[in-house]
């Protein structure tokens, strides 16, 4: 039997290196295997348990954990363990996963089928493959008895007929703006395109209509699909990831349209933190969360000691599991005035931009349409200011986040200023000069949609917004509601003065409930390196009990009763 077993793994790896494809393939499917692992342990070693957990009468909420795509790693390892910990809690839980049905989902990127763009071209024909990742992150459920509602299940041949019409009927130029029953499908749609190709725009993109339709039709799908697994199941809340593009944004909107309640989450920057919204994504609900819900924090130089810390800290990302700095930057060693030939005698003001493409259309930009505006506007503005020196730093997300963008913000002002004054410098995303360096010397921040905007004014740091940034509309920035505004705004410039004393300490309130109480900690999970950046560290279901997990008990107690997602590490 052994050498059969040795004999079949030669064959194996011999046909792996003769065959890319195959290779790739097995590839991917040994990274699913390794991802889903963890789940897999913590639900075999405790089978019986689970079983009996829930075949339990319950007599609580009824929560559908829907953010549907099995691929979504980061999502399935957390997923799993709220699912034990609110059948513990006397509630009942349900799954929703797309089955394969969508013909394009978040999971699709451009580095992903760049190899296939010729045939889908060809084909004028996208074909997403995530079959297998239905099979993998639903066993572990259905196993132990857990319902499990495929996207398919939610659709029969009328729906199919509907879709059909639409889809055929509806333009490509007018897919960006379609709604159905006020959902906007369409805008889902674009944002998803947007995301497959890393970029602001779908120009110069070959496949672009092929991409955009593929998203178009998975977002009626999607639609159609939950509207009525709604209404065949008897569902409280509805519980998934990000909350937005295709297909949990779609779900998302459904969901209350249809009177259900949504909770969203996503992890947080903080290591083994999590982020969790009431109603909508965490992107906008940041944006519009009352200031009673902060502003009178009992404050103490504990927080105070614990805040600046952690401020400091992120210089380097310690204490983050969300890092895009290549490598740790050493401020001591930058001098950016020196490094970048600025002239010492003139202010220097920073601007920090944001991923050109990143949920972009989400957002009501208050200022300016879009970001490149917004940069194109302060340049030109900067071109006639030759006693102010603007410091651009692009995002070195662009570079080091998880999808390379194909659009940078560098390329997109040399093509439209390719001989920029010697007043305005622009830092790119590998270049050894952080966000910190810029704005520890300058005289005020310019910033879109950039969460340092609450670092900065913590700092004491002045801020203009042009964008939708959490920090806005928050009493401690200048925010520029028209063009008009950000350039009155402007022409301000440089200030006078820094944030006064009680500017700063509000501030300072702010940044404290933003980074310490609004991400929630939880000991269910621990980082690890790679993508998703944590992992189970349970060994025992027991060890998700009610009052074993501060944590965890407050973000139950969100998903079921609609409490605050707050946490005060000063309770522990």
């Amino acid at each position: 039997m052994s050498i059969r077993i040795k004999d079949l793994r030669f064959k194996l790896r011999y046909q792996l290196a003769k065959n890319k494809l195959l290779s790739s393939v097995y590839s991917f499917i040994k990274i699913k295997f390794i991802a889903y692992s963890s789940i897999n342990a913590l639900f075999n070693s405790n089978k019986s348990k689970l079983q009996r957990l829930v075949k339990l009468k319950k007599g609580g909420k009824n929560v559908l954990l829907a953010t549907s795509m099995g691929s979504e790693l980061v999502a399935w390892r957390l997923e799993s363990i709220l699912s034990i910990a609110l059948m513990q809690r006397d509630h009942n839980v349900e799954f929703a996963i797309n089955d394969g049905i969508l013909p394009a989902c978040q999971d699709c990127t451009y580095e992903k089928y760049k190899n296939d763009i010729e045939s889908i071209k060809q084909n004028n024909k996208f074909i997403h493959k995530c079959k297998h990742s239905f099979i993998e992150s639903s066993k572990a459920f259905q196993n132990i008895g857990i319902n499990v509602n495929a996207f398919s299940s939610g659709i029969n041949e009328d729906d199919l007929s509907k879709i059909e019409e639409i889809y055929n009927n509806t333009p490509v130029d007018q897919i960006s703006g379609f709604k159905l029953n006020t959902i906007a499908i369409g805008e889902h749609a674009m944002a998803g395109a947007l995301r497959f190709f890393a970029k602001a725009t779908l120009d110069d993109e070959p496949i672009a209509e092929i991409i955009l339709k593929s998203y178009f039709k998975a977002a009626l799908i999607t639609a159609f699909s939950f509207r009525n697994i709604l209404k065949k199941r008897k569902i409280d809340v509805v519980v998934l990831h990000h909350g937005i593009y295709v297909p949990q944004g779609i779900i998302c909107s459904v969901a209350k349209q249809m009177g259900v309640r949504v909770v969203a989450w996503n992890i947080a920057y903080r290591k083994n933190r999590f982020i969790f919204s009431h109603d909508d994504t965490y992107h906008h609900t940041l944006i519009n969360e009352p200031i009673s819900k902060w502003d009178s924090i009992n404050w103490s130089e504990e927080k105070n000691d614990r805040l600046l810390a952690y401020l400091q800290s992120r210089w380097f990302g310690d204490d983050d599991w969300i890092n895009f700095n290549q490598e740790n930057p050493n401020p001591k060693n930058i001098k950016v005035y020196d490094d970048l030939g600025l002239d010492k005698d003139k202010p220097c003001i920073a601007m920090l931009t944001n991923v050109l493409w990143d949920a972009q259309l989400h957002y009501p930009a208050n200022a300016f349409e879009n970001m490149l505006e917004w940069i194109y506007s302060t340049i030109n503005y900067f071109i006639e200011k030759s006693d102010i020196q603007l410091v651009i730093r692009v995002h070195p997300a662009e570079e080091t986040g998880r999808i390379k963008s194909r659009q940078r913000v560098a390329n997109e002002i040399q093509k439209k200023f390719p001989n920029l004054p010697s007043n305005i410098k622009v830092i790119e995303p590998k270049d050894n000069i952080s966000s910190y360096d810029v704005v520890k010397v300058s005289n005020c921040t310019l910033i879109f949609g950039t969460k340092m905007g609450v670092e900065l004014s913590a700092s004491g740091k002045p801020v203009i917004v042009a964008g939708e940034a959490w920090i806005r509309g928050k009493g401690l920035t200048m925010d520029a509601s028209t063009k008009i505004d950000y350039i009155e705004k402007l022409q301000q410039l440089p200030l006078k003065n820094q944030l006064s004393e009680n500017q700063k300490n509000k501030a300072k309130l702010y940044a404290y409930h933003f980074f310490f109480r609004r991400m929630i900690p939880t000991i269910a999970v621990k980082q690890k390196s790679g993508w998703p950046p944590y992992d189970i560290a349970l060994k025992s279901i027991d060890e998700l009990m009610p009052g074993k997990d501060q944590g965890l008990d407050i973000i139950c107690s969100g998903i079921t009763n609609g409490t605050d997602f707050i946490y005060d590490e000063s309770d522990q």
